[in-house]
């Protein structure tokens, strides 16, 4: 009984060590050669380069930070987080 323990463990030890490569295709099909052509390009040089920062408000009834273009403003010119904000005002 002991030697069949043995012999299923070999089994599928060997079993993940042979198969690890493989996906169902022919032997070697799960690796790539050094220099295939299906691997991603590398990035451009002439990338664009990351915009601009966007300027942060903090709304002047909650102190929640947003973007100055999603902000609503009052006739003060304080920034507000949403419409109902600015009716409620400042704190």
């Amino acid at each position: 009984m002991k030697y069949l323990v043995l012999l299923a463990i070999l089994a599928v030890v060997l079993l993940l060590f042979f198969g690890r490569g493989r996906k169902g295709g022919p032997p070697g099909a799960g690796r790539k050669p050094p220099g295939d052509a299906s691997a991603p390009p590398p990035p451009a040089a002439s990338a664009a380069p990351p915009g601009k920062p966007a300027e942060m408000l903090a709304c002047a009834h909650c102190g929640v930070h947003l973007p100055h273009s999603d902000a609503v403003f009052d006739v003060a010119g304080r920034p507000y987080c949403s419409p109902e904000h600015r009716v409620a005002g400042p704190r």
